[in-house]
């Protein structure tokens, strides 16, 4: 069985998922330790969390073989990516370079340590366009941007490490993730920002003039896009009993995270006024290419083998817990 007092190493540790795994890591009782170059992640936000903080890349090898052999370390979670669809094709080979070189280099310096255990940060955007939802995780495969075709080829990568060194792995494919630490403690703070929730509670603060609504003719009841979100401390918490499957001798194993339903555009910014209080202009936009009507999955499969029950799935307080970080961060109360 597992022991809690295990090391966990957790790549990306400072940025918005990482940071939200890290303090689920500790509640359940892990020492972690924080990897993260701090190109996108925050110093500053794991500060509170009083963890150790490691400043390095996963594209260093010799940098990775020294910290493995000079710290006891059990598993490794891996948020270490760069996310950003549209600059993936724009600048393809910082993706490549990046999500894929770097996490083989890091599972060829964990095998080189004898380290077996990977959870790995994955996306429902290598599903492509939905041929059906719920998306469940026998859909085909289909990535239709580099970044989705990077997390594709490392899933691939995953599943010969498997049979070749014996290195077991767990793949998250998230849906949207949203929200805040439900204490305030963490949020999301992406520059630029590209998310639909921070974006309109941005607009609520008045850091931006309008949201852009990109398509209202799509066959959905309000004409705007569906999409599934679920809550980043959900989403944390997923991780850890995805960590204790491994840890207990579970096989490597792909779960789709999401709350299986959807909502639209047009529905989060009329939440988000409700919850804000304050008025939230749109301007209507063409469909922007490659945007599904609908994307929503299916978790049944993470509730099934991993017992995951996501505590946050209502909208409403999604988007209280993130505006309660951004208006703490933007000073406003």
């Amino acid at each position: 069985m597992s022991q809690p007092e295990q090391t966990i190493l957790v790549t990306g540790g400072a940025g918005y998922i990482g940071s939200h795994a890290v303090r689920a890591l500790q509640r359940a009782g892990y020492r972690v330790i924080v990897l993260d170059n701090l190109s996108a992640g925050h110093r500053e936000l794991i500060e509170p969390l009083q963890v150790e903080l490691i400043v390095g890349d996963v594209s260093d090898r010799p940098f990775l073989d020294d910290l493995f052999a000079t710290h006891s370390i059990a598993a490794v979670m891996h948020f270490a990516a760069y996310i950003a669809v549209g600059e993936s094709v724009t600048d393809p080979a910082k993706y490549y370079h990046n999500n894929v070189v770097g996490t083989l280099t890091l599972l060829e310096a964990m095998v080189a340590a004898s380290v077996k255990t990977f959870v790995f940060s994955s996306t429902c955007a290598l599903y492509g366009v939905p041929k059906f939802v719920p998306i469940t995780e026998e859909h085909p495969q289909d990535p239709i941007s580099p970044y989705a075709t990077t997390k594709w080829m490392v899933e691939r990568i995953l599943a010969d490490f498997d049979a070749a060194y014996g290195l077991k792995s767990v793949r998250f494919r998230y849906f949207n993730a949203a929200g805040a630490d439900p204490e305030g403690l963490l949020g999301e703070d992406h520059s630029p920002e590209t998310h639909l929730i921070p974006l309109v509670l941005l607009a609520a603060l008045g850091k931006l003039p309008a949201i852009k609504i990109f398509g209202t003719d799509y066959p959905t009841e309000d004409g705007t896009c569906i999409r599934d979100y679920i809550h980043v401390a959900d989403l944390a918490q997923a991780h850890v009993l995805g960590l204790k499957y491994l840890l207990d001798g579970g096989d490597s194993d792909v779960f789709n995270l999401g709350n299986g339903s959807g909502f639209s555009v047009r529905q989060v910014i009329e939440a988000a006024q409700q919850v804000t209080g304050k008025e939230i202009k749109t301007v209507e936009s063409d469909r922007r290419p490659g945007d599904p009507s609908i994307l929503v999955g299916s978790s049944e499969k993470a509730r099934n083998i991993l017992g995951w029950q996501p505590q946050y799935a209502n909208l409403n307080k999604i988007l209280a817990h993130a505006w309660q970080w951004h208006t703490h961060r933007h000073g406003q109360s």
